[in-house]
Protein backbone atom coordinates (compact mmCIF):
# COMPACT_ATOMS: atom_id res chain seq x y z
CA UNK A 1 0.00 0.00 0.00
CA UNK A 2 2.88 2.37 0.61
CA UNK A 3 3.92 2.27 -3.07
CA UNK A 4 0.81 4.07 -4.28
CA UNK A 5 2.22 7.43 -5.39
CA UNK A 6 1.63 6.91 -9.13
CA UNK A 7 -2.01 5.93 -8.58
CA UNK A 8 -2.59 8.92 -6.33
CA UNK A 9 -1.17 11.23 -8.97
CA UNK A 10 -3.36 9.71 -11.69
CA UNK A 11 -6.49 10.14 -9.61
CA UNK A 12 -5.69 13.71 -8.58
CA UNK A 13 -4.97 14.70 -12.18
CA UNK A 14 -8.22 13.15 -13.39
CA UNK A 15 -10.36 15.05 -10.89
CA UNK A 16 -8.70 18.30 -11.97
CA UNK A 17 -9.27 17.48 -15.66
CA UNK A 18 -12.94 16.72 -15.02
CA UNK A 19 -13.28 19.96 -13.09
CA UNK A 20 -11.87 21.95 -16.02
CA UNK A 21 -14.25 20.30 -18.50
CA UNK A 22 -17.32 20.98 -16.38
CA UNK A 23 -16.39 24.59 -15.60
CA UNK A 24 -15.87 25.25 -19.31
CA UNK A 25 -19.20 23.63 -20.23
CA UNK A 26 -21.12 25.63 -17.62
CA UNK A 27 -19.53 28.87 -18.79
CA UNK A 28 -20.69 28.09 -22.32
CA UNK A 29 -24.24 27.53 -21.05
CA UNK A 30 -24.16 30.96 -19.40
CA UNK A 31 -22.77 32.59 -22.53
CA UNK A 32 -25.41 30.99 -24.75
CA UNK A 33 -28.48 31.99 -22.71
CA UNK A 34 -29.72 35.01 -24.66
CA UNK A 35 -33.52 34.50 -24.62
CA UNK A 36 -36.02 33.77 -21.87
CA UNK A 37 -36.05 34.37 -18.10
CA UNK A 38 -32.91 35.91 -16.61
CA UNK A 39 -31.30 36.46 -20.04
CA UNK A 40 -31.06 40.19 -19.26
CA UNK A 41 -28.75 39.47 -16.33
CA UNK A 42 -24.98 39.75 -16.61
CA UNK A 43 -23.31 36.51 -17.67
CA UNK A 44 -22.19 34.53 -14.66
CA UNK A 45 -18.49 33.83 -14.25
CA UNK A 46 -16.67 31.49 -11.91
CA UNK A 47 -14.79 33.03 -9.02
CA UNK A 48 -11.76 30.84 -8.41
CA UNK A 49 -10.04 30.57 -5.06
CA UNK A 50 -7.29 28.29 -3.83
CA UNK A 51 -8.17 26.48 -0.63
CA UNK A 52 -5.76 25.27 2.03
CA UNK A 53 -5.88 22.70 4.77
CA UNK A 54 -3.57 23.09 7.75
CA UNK A 55 -2.70 20.29 10.15
CA UNK A 56 -3.04 20.75 13.91
CA UNK A 57 0.71 21.38 14.15
CA UNK A 58 0.49 24.14 11.53
CA UNK A 59 2.05 22.15 8.69
CA UNK A 60 0.71 22.01 5.14
CA UNK A 61 -1.95 19.33 4.72
CA UNK A 62 -3.05 19.92 1.15
CA UNK A 63 -5.82 21.97 -0.41
CA UNK A 64 -7.52 22.52 -3.70
CA UNK A 65 -9.45 24.84 -5.99
CA UNK A 66 -12.88 26.25 -5.18
CA UNK A 67 -14.79 27.59 -8.21
CA UNK A 68 -18.16 29.23 -7.57
CA UNK A 69 -20.51 31.08 -9.91
CA UNK A 70 -23.21 33.22 -8.31
CA UNK A 71 -26.31 34.93 -9.67
CA UNK A 72 -25.77 34.10 -13.32
CA UNK A 73 -28.28 33.89 -16.14
CA UNK A 74 -28.82 30.15 -15.76
CA UNK A 75 -27.02 29.21 -12.55
CA UNK A 76 -28.07 30.98 -9.38
CA UNK A 77 -25.21 29.26 -7.57
CA UNK A 78 -22.92 26.50 -8.77
CA UNK A 79 -19.71 25.28 -7.21
CA UNK A 80 -17.15 22.93 -8.69
CA UNK A 81 -14.43 22.08 -6.18
CA UNK A 82 -11.38 19.84 -6.36
CA UNK A 83 -9.05 19.02 -3.52
CA UNK A 84 -6.20 16.77 -2.50
CA UNK A 85 -5.63 16.56 1.24
CA UNK A 86 -3.46 14.42 3.47
CA UNK A 87 -2.13 14.06 7.00
CA UNK A 88 -3.28 12.18 10.09
CA UNK A 89 -6.89 11.41 10.91
CA UNK A 90 -7.86 12.74 14.32
CA UNK A 91 -9.70 10.55 16.85
CA UNK A 92 -13.15 11.76 15.78
CA UNK A 93 -12.45 11.08 12.10
CA UNK A 94 -10.90 7.70 12.94
CA UNK A 95 -14.02 6.66 14.81
CA UNK A 96 -16.25 7.85 11.98
CA UNK A 97 -14.23 5.91 9.42
CA UNK A 98 -14.09 2.78 11.55
CA UNK A 99 -17.86 2.86 11.93
CA UNK A 100 -18.28 2.73 8.15
CA UNK A 101 -15.56 0.37 7.03
CA UNK A 102 -13.24 -2.22 8.51
CA UNK A 103 -9.95 -0.40 7.91
CA UNK A 104 -7.08 -2.37 9.44
CA UNK A 105 -4.55 -0.36 11.40
CA UNK A 106 -6.36 2.99 11.15
CA UNK A 107 -5.80 3.78 14.83
CA UNK A 108 -2.22 2.49 14.91
CA UNK A 109 -1.27 4.40 11.72
CA UNK A 110 -3.79 7.23 11.11
CA UNK A 111 -2.18 8.61 7.95
CA UNK A 112 -4.53 9.29 5.05
CA UNK A 113 -4.66 10.83 1.57
CA UNK A 114 -7.83 11.85 -0.24
CA UNK A 115 -8.57 13.53 -3.55
CA UNK A 116 -11.81 14.27 -5.33
CA UNK A 117 -14.22 16.56 -7.12
CA UNK A 118 -17.48 17.89 -5.68
CA UNK A 119 -20.17 19.75 -7.62
CA UNK A 120 -23.55 21.21 -6.70
CA UNK A 121 -25.69 23.41 -8.98
CA UNK A 122 -28.71 25.45 -7.91
CA UNK A 123 -30.56 26.99 -10.86
CA UNK A 124 -32.30 30.33 -11.46
CA UNK A 125 -35.28 28.80 -13.27
CA UNK A 126 -37.31 26.37 -11.12
CA UNK A 127 -38.01 24.37 -14.27
CA UNK A 128 -34.31 23.41 -14.30
CA UNK A 129 -33.31 20.68 -11.84
CA UNK A 130 -30.60 21.13 -9.25
CA UNK A 131 -27.87 18.51 -9.36
CA UNK A 132 -25.05 17.03 -7.31
CA UNK A 133 -21.99 15.07 -8.39
CA UNK A 134 -18.84 13.96 -6.63
CA UNK A 135 -16.19 11.31 -7.06
CA UNK A 136 -13.20 10.68 -4.83
CA UNK A 137 -10.33 8.38 -3.94
CA UNK A 138 -9.26 7.66 -0.36
CA UNK A 139 -6.01 6.00 0.76
CA UNK A 140 -4.53 4.82 4.04
CA UNK A 141 -1.35 2.73 4.51
CA UNK A 142 -3.55 -0.38 4.72
CA UNK A 143 -6.46 0.31 2.37
CA UNK A 144 -7.76 2.33 -0.57
CA UNK A 145 -11.18 2.88 -2.12
CA UNK A 146 -13.27 5.06 -4.41
CA UNK A 147 -16.64 6.66 -3.81
CA UNK A 148 -19.19 9.08 -5.16
CA UNK A 149 -21.86 9.41 -7.79
CA UNK A 150 -24.45 11.87 -9.03
CA UNK A 151 -28.12 12.56 -8.34
CA UNK A 152 -30.81 14.82 -9.76
CA UNK A 153 -32.79 17.13 -7.47
CA UNK A 154 -35.69 18.80 -9.32
CA UNK A 155 -38.26 20.83 -7.44
CA UNK A 156 -40.64 20.30 -10.38
CA UNK A 157 -40.36 16.75 -11.62
CA UNK A 158 -40.55 15.80 -15.29
CA UNK A 159 -40.65 12.10 -16.03
CA UNK A 160 -38.70 12.49 -19.28
CA UNK A 161 -35.90 14.36 -17.49
CA UNK A 162 -35.57 11.64 -14.87
CA UNK A 163 -35.55 8.97 -17.56
CA UNK A 164 -32.82 10.73 -19.56
CA UNK A 165 -30.63 11.23 -16.50
CA UNK A 166 -30.86 7.60 -15.41
CA UNK A 167 -30.56 6.15 -18.91
CA UNK A 168 -27.36 8.11 -19.50
CA UNK A 169 -25.84 7.00 -16.21
CA UNK A 170 -26.72 3.39 -17.00
CA UNK A 171 -25.03 3.67 -20.41
CA UNK A 172 -21.74 4.66 -18.79
CA UNK A 173 -21.88 2.32 -15.78
CA UNK A 174 -23.23 -0.95 -17.14
CA UNK A 175 -20.12 -1.82 -19.25
CA UNK A 176 -18.26 -2.17 -15.94
CA UNK A 177 -20.43 -5.08 -14.87
CA UNK A 178 -23.87 -6.51 -15.54
CA UNK A 179 -26.26 -5.30 -12.88
CA UNK A 180 -23.83 -2.69 -11.52
CA UNK A 181 -26.06 0.23 -12.49
CA UNK A 182 -28.99 -1.25 -10.57
CA UNK A 183 -26.74 -1.80 -7.56
CA UNK A 184 -25.47 1.78 -7.58
CA UNK A 185 -28.97 3.16 -8.20
CA UNK A 186 -30.29 1.29 -5.17
CA UNK A 187 -27.35 2.57 -3.14
CA UNK A 188 -28.21 6.15 -4.14
CA UNK A 189 -31.87 5.65 -3.24
CA UNK A 190 -30.81 4.53 0.22
CA UNK A 191 -28.05 7.09 0.73
CA UNK A 192 -30.03 10.17 -0.39
CA UNK A 193 -33.07 9.33 1.71
CA UNK A 194 -34.05 11.83 4.43
CA UNK A 195 -35.36 9.84 7.41
CA UNK A 196 -36.92 12.74 9.28
CA UNK A 197 -38.90 13.73 6.17
CA UNK A 198 -39.68 10.14 5.13
CA UNK A 199 -38.73 10.87 1.54
CA UNK A 200 -35.83 11.05 -0.90
CA UNK A 201 -34.24 14.43 -1.53
CA UNK A 202 -34.65 14.09 -5.31
CA UNK A 203 -35.25 11.55 -8.09
CA UNK A 204 -32.06 9.62 -7.45
CA UNK A 205 -29.03 8.70 -9.48
CA UNK A 206 -26.09 6.47 -8.65
CA UNK A 207 -23.81 6.26 -5.64
CA UNK A 208 -21.04 4.07 -4.31
CA UNK A 209 -18.95 4.19 -1.18
CA UNK A 210 -15.92 2.15 -0.15
CA UNK A 211 -15.48 0.72 -3.67
CA UNK A 212 -12.44 -1.54 -3.60
CA UNK A 213 -12.61 -4.74 -5.64
CA UNK A 214 -8.85 -5.25 -5.36
CA UNK A 215 -8.36 -4.10 -8.96
CA UNK A 216 -7.36 -0.45 -8.66
CA UNK A 217 -7.37 0.25 -12.39
CA UNK A 218 -10.84 -1.22 -12.88
CA UNK A 219 -12.27 0.75 -9.98
CA UNK A 220 -10.57 3.93 -11.20
CA UNK A 221 -12.00 3.44 -14.70
CA UNK A 222 -15.49 3.08 -13.23
CA UNK A 223 -14.95 6.26 -11.22
CA UNK A 224 -13.84 8.10 -14.34
CA UNK A 225 -16.89 6.95 -16.29
CA UNK A 226 -19.19 8.14 -13.52
CA UNK A 227 -17.58 11.54 -13.97
CA UNK A 228 -17.75 11.38 -17.77
CA UNK A 229 -21.48 10.59 -17.61
CA UNK A 230 -22.31 13.81 -15.79
CA UNK A 231 -22.37 16.38 -18.60
CA UNK A 232 -24.31 14.26 -21.14
CA UNK A 233 -26.77 13.30 -18.39
CA UNK A 234 -27.34 16.84 -17.15
CA UNK A 235 -26.67 19.48 -19.82
CA UNK A 236 -29.52 18.48 -22.18
CA UNK A 237 -32.00 19.00 -19.34
CA UNK A 238 -30.73 22.53 -18.74
CA UNK A 239 -30.68 23.43 -22.42
CA UNK A 240 -34.29 22.30 -22.74
CA UNK A 241 -35.64 23.97 -19.58
CA UNK A 242 -33.62 27.16 -19.06
CA UNK A 243 -35.86 29.36 -21.22
CA UNK A 244 -39.20 27.99 -19.97
CA UNK A 245 -41.60 30.35 -18.24
CA UNK A 246 -42.56 29.73 -14.61
CA UNK A 247 -45.00 30.97 -11.99
CA UNK A 248 -44.60 32.45 -8.53
CA UNK A 249 -45.79 29.14 -7.08
CA UNK A 250 -43.07 27.33 -9.06
CA UNK A 251 -40.45 29.61 -7.49
CA UNK A 252 -41.93 29.03 -4.04
CA UNK A 253 -41.74 25.28 -4.58
CA UNK A 254 -38.09 25.64 -5.60
CA UNK A 255 -37.19 27.52 -2.44
CA UNK A 256 -38.91 24.97 -0.20
CA UNK A 257 -37.18 22.11 -2.00
CA UNK A 258 -33.85 23.82 -1.40
CA UNK A 259 -34.64 23.75 2.30
CA UNK A 260 -34.94 19.99 2.01
CA UNK A 261 -31.57 19.84 0.26
CA UNK A 262 -29.92 21.95 2.96
CA UNK A 263 -31.34 19.73 5.71
CA UNK A 264 -29.87 16.64 4.12
CA UNK A 265 -26.43 18.10 3.58
CA UNK A 266 -26.13 19.50 7.08
CA UNK A 267 -27.57 16.52 8.95
CA UNK A 268 -26.64 13.40 6.97
CA UNK A 269 -24.07 14.01 4.24
CA UNK A 270 -20.83 12.13 5.00
CA UNK A 271 -18.69 14.37 2.82
CA UNK A 272 -19.79 17.46 4.74
CA UNK A 273 -19.06 15.80 8.06
CA UNK A 274 -15.66 14.51 6.93
CA UNK A 275 -14.59 17.85 5.47
CA UNK A 276 -15.44 19.79 8.61
CA UNK A 277 -14.03 17.13 10.94
CA UNK A 278 -10.67 17.04 9.15
CA UNK A 279 -10.26 20.82 9.06
CA UNK A 280 -10.75 21.55 5.36
CA UNK A 281 -11.80 25.05 4.25
CA UNK A 282 -15.32 25.50 5.67
CA UNK A 283 -16.50 27.65 2.76
CA UNK A 284 -15.46 24.94 0.31
CA UNK A 285 -17.12 22.19 2.38
CA UNK A 286 -20.38 24.16 2.66
CA UNK A 287 -20.36 25.23 -0.99
CA UNK A 288 -23.27 22.84 -1.56
CA UNK A 289 -25.75 24.99 0.37
CA UNK A 290 -28.25 26.96 -1.75
CA UNK A 291 -28.07 30.76 -1.84
CA UNK A 292 -31.73 31.18 -0.79
CA UNK A 293 -34.13 28.65 0.71
CA UNK A 294 -37.41 28.49 2.59
CA UNK A 295 -38.98 26.27 5.20
CA UNK A 296 -42.67 25.74 5.93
Amino acid sequence: MLMFEAEKMQASRWFKTLRDEIVSAFEQVEEGHVKGPFSDKARGVFEVKETERTADDGSDAGGGIMSVMRNGRVFEKVGVNVSTVYGDLGPEAQNAMAARKDIPGIKEDPRFWASGISLVAHMQNPQCPAVHMNTRMFWTPHAWWFGGGSDLNPCLEFEEDTEHFHTTLEKFVEPHGSGLYSELKSWADEYFYIPHRHRARGVGGIFMDDRCTGDWEADFNLTKDIGKAFLPAYLPLIEQRKSDSFSDSDKEQQLKHRGLYAEYNLVYDRGTKFGLTTGHDADAVLMSLPPVAKWH
